[in-house]
């Protein structure tokens, strides 16, 4: 049992890695919110209703892939540790960011949502179980 004198030591590197992605999952953010609506608006030729229909379908598709790979990702934690799930997650996410920079159709933009919304990490950490 721990007294309240007890220290955890906790490791740099271990901060630094969390650090980064948490860094790295709310730029996302905020490079895609802003971003995704002019890019799709520019790839439907300028159509304001046309690109909202299709910002709103890259949002119900990245939310759809996150619900259904989020308890995947949870049994890959469980199996290969938290560490390499949280780097195929960064993997995942960087691709997107590729995707987006290189794509000339919306499909293409639909494949990189896809990936992204596969390797999303989960939204919040999991419930702390109580001791029975």
């Amino acid at each position: 049992m721990n007294s309240p004198d007890t220290v955890v030591p906790v490791r740099r590197a271990a901060v630094i890695f969390i650090f980064v992605t948490v860094v790295l999952d709310m730029l996302a953010f905020g490079l895609i919110i802003p971003v995704l609506p002019h890019l799709v608006q520019a790839m439907v030729g300028g159509d304001i209703a046309v690109a909202t229909q299709w910002t709103g379908l890259f949002g119900a598709l990245f939310g759809l892939m996150q619900f259904v790979f989020s308890p995947v990702q949870g049994a890959l934690s469980d199996r290969f540790g938290r560490r390499p799930v949280i780097l195929l997650s960064n993997l995942g996410l960087g691709l997107d960011f590729i995707v987006m920079a290189l794509a000339q159709t919306l499909p293409v933009l639909f494949i990189g949502r896809i990936v992204s919304g596969i390797t999303a990490p989960a939204s919040r950490p999991p419930m702390p179980t109580s001791p029975t």
